[in-house]
């Protein structure tokens, strides 16, 4: 589609710029998909760019199906959701790991205070008896 408020020059600057830009190749702008970094990038002034209606309705209707994240964004969102997701399952683990630490803990106090117990029953008890001596048969 070709307009005519602007020159085919411009329009061709501003196309190749919106492919670059939506490629996320850009080589005059950061790379973010707006509108300013798509004038930037073509080297036109936004309100030429703005005169190039076919190619803002192009920009708009790919904005608008795919979002206005830049390849590299897109991964970065997709890196942090699967870090997220990742750190929720650690955080998970680690509840459970201390929840069976705790009755852990908890059974030892308890086998400790039983065993120092029978030690003091044993202590108590410690009366050695001798058993009367049996004469050999043999």
């Amino acid at each position: 589609m070709t307009d005519t408020s602007v020159s085919a020059k411009t329009e061709n600057k501003l196309r190749a710029a919106m492919d670059r830009l939506l490629a996320g190749k850009p080589q005059h702008s950061d790379g973010r998909l707006t509108k300013n970094n798509l004038a930037l990038e073509a080297g036109v002034s936004p309100a030429t760019m703005f005169r190039a209606k076919a190619v803002l309705a192009d920009w708009d209707s790919h904005i608008d199906a795919h979002g206005s994240l830049t390849p590299s964004e897109a991964r970065r969102d997709a890196d942090i959701h699967d870090l997220r997701r990742q750190l929720a399952a650690a955080k998970k683990g680690i509840t459970e790991f201390n929840r069976r630490l705790t009755a852990a803990t908890t059974v030892i106090a308890s086998l400790h205070h039983d065993n120092q117990m029978l030690r003091t029953e044993d202590d108590a008890a410690s009366t050695v008896v001798a058993f009367p001596s049996q004469p050999r048969i043999g």
